[in-house]
Order: structure tokens, then sequence, then C-alpha cells
């Protein structure tokens, strides 16, 4: 098995469900885990996606929401997601593949002593792909293969997030105190830095980078934002340490709740990020579960938790209406 992961997944806000499967399914390749319903708004669509295991630290889901205002830039924001690919010519491949579909990239840059390619989904959700740190064997990886995509090119999972805070200190601290994370380097770029976490042997060498900025209005969420990051425990015993430490510092929070797939607790760090501490030992398991290649939107089974199949008529009537 792998090493444990620091970022268990990250969730964004899209407007349209049908047109982000195909985006994150089709053009970037990401494997459908799993189509389901917000639980605690059973009205709105979640899609999961990731690797083709499942395993946290390539989990990407996405929240749909019809109507309501775009997100406003600012700080105090979950801003960008960086997803992993095995080598910098792969970043050429990507580069040229976003052109082909007319979508938004800032073409590759150097950043963090590598390459970046940053890019927006069609709602604007922030986005980014860099090189693995560590590209040995890319069997190691579980990348989705497709006619278009090879081995070679595919995604293997995220390599870090990106958070603009008013005040940098506040959320490293309960970053290191939390979740045993390591201030590993700064990174000046403009005229802003960023300080950088991660954990020793951790899943891809993960990286949340924490990028102090007090000049930017806050940001307002909205369609196109990234509603929450969740950070990995191993089990249950660690995700009640977490809720300890999350009480004692009298953190606005949710309890720890059984999603079914994993179990999982939110809070707000002191820079109002929204934070979901999620356990790795009840994952989801994407062996069991049919294949969805080549499946069309539509024609992909709605999977509820065992609470919510009592309401399976009710729901997919609110969704399919």
């Amino acid at each position: 098995m792998m090493n444990h992961s620091i970022i268990h997944h990250v969730s964004v806000i899209n407007r349209d469900i049908e047109k982000s499967f195909q985006f994150y399914h089709n053009i970037l390749g990401l494997d459908l885990l799993l189509k389901t319903v917000n639980q605690d708004d059973i009205e709105m669509y979640h899609l999961f996606f990731s690797d083709t295991t499942g395993r946290p630290g390539t989990e990407f889901t996405i929240f749909q929401m019809t109507s309501g205002a775009d997100k406003t830039f600012g700080t105090n924001s979950i801003e960008r997601t960086i997803f992993a690919v095995p080598s910098v010519a792969a970043l050429n491949f990507w580069e040229k593949r976003l052109n082909e579909y007319g979508l938004f990239n800032c073409e590759i840059e150097d950043y963090n002593n590598s390459k970046i390619l940053r890019f927006e989904d069609y709602d604007g959700v922030q986005l980014g792909l860099v090189p693995l740190k560590n590209a040995d064997n890319l069997t190691d990886y579980s990348g989705r293969v497709t006619t278009d995509i090879s081995l070679e090119n595919a995604i293997v999972g995220i390599d870090s997030v990106h958070l603009r805070v008013r005040y940098s200190l506040a959320t490293t601290t309960i970053l290191q105190q939390f979740f045993d994370l390591s201030l590993t380097k700064t990174i000046h770029h403009g005229d802003l830095t960023a300080t950088v976490l991660s954990k020793e042997d951790s899943f891809l060498d993960q990286e949340i980078h924490v990028i102090e900025d007090k000049k930017n209005p806050l940001e307002v969420l909205g369609i196109g934002g990234t509603h929450h990051i969740a950070l990995s425990v191993s089990n249950n015993t660690e995700l009640k340490e977490v809720e300890e430490l999350v009480v004692d510092k009298n953190f606005m929070n949710s309890g720890i709740k059984n999603r079914e797939f994993f179990y999982s607790l939110y809070f707000r760090e002191p820079n109002n990020i929204l934070i979901e501490v999620a356990t790795e030992e009840v994952a989801l398991d994407k062996a069991s579960q049919e294949s969805f290649e080549g499946v069309e939107f539509d024609a992909v089974p709605l999977a509820l938790p065992n609470f919510l199949e009592p309401r399976r008529a009710f729901i997919e009537s609110n969704l399919f209406k």
C-alpha cells in the first residue's frame, strides 16, 4: 500500500453537473468514482472523481449548484487544486489538449523549482498541473488511461492545494498542531509569499501552500469556488483526537459524521477556511463497482447511502426533473 495522503479530497461548486462530468471525466480523464447527492442537501448532485482505485489523495468532488452567483475572487479562500502528472513532457501534452478544447490556461510557467500549468474549468474553478516529484515507476500509480490519454500523461492524484489567507501564521499553526505537518519552505511569487507545509513520506509528497494576502477583500464563495479541503486521518481514533483539538480551540464544527463512505468532521480554522477531516479507513471501494467506461452521465446509476435509500424516489424525482 502507498503512503497515507495529507489531502483526502477537494470539493468544488459547478453549475451544470453534466458539463462537469464531461470536463473532469472526458477531458481531464479522471475516473468517475461515485454519482450521488450531497447528504446535507439531497436535491444537489455530488460527483466523486479519482484515480482507478478510488484511493484518498486522488479524490476530487463536485457539488452542483444550478442557481446563484459566481464566486468573487478574494483572500480567505481555497484558491487552487493542483494535480500531478508524470513529467514535464506531460505538461506539454496537457497545454495542447486544453488549447484544443478552448479552455483558459496560463501556459507552462516556472513555480516552486519546477513547472506548473494553471488552468480553469468551465465555471472558473482554478486548477493546475505539475510534474510528479518522484516518477521512477509509473506502475506505482493508477491514473486512468483512455484512447486520448496515455499512462505517460494521465493525472495520478492531487499534488497540492493553494490557500490564500489574511493571516498565514494562524492557518499554518493549525495545520502543524492538528495534522503534524511541517514547514518545508517559503516561496516568493511576485509580491506575495507562500508558506509550504508537507509531511515526510506522504502520498505524492503532497503539499499545502498557504499564501498570505492582506490586500485583497475576502472571497465571496459561489459557483466556480472551492467549497472545502478534506485532510486525511487514518481511522476513527485519529479523527476523535482531531475533534478534541477542535473543541479545545472552540472552533465552529460539525461533530463527527458517518458519511458511510468514510467518517468525517468539519471545522473552520481562524481564516474561515472550511476543513473536513476524513478517515482513510472506510474509503469508497472502487474495485467492487461496475465500470462506467464509455457510459454517458444519465446512464450512470445514482448511488445512495443506506439511510437515504428509503427516499430514493423523492430524490430522483427532484434531480431528474
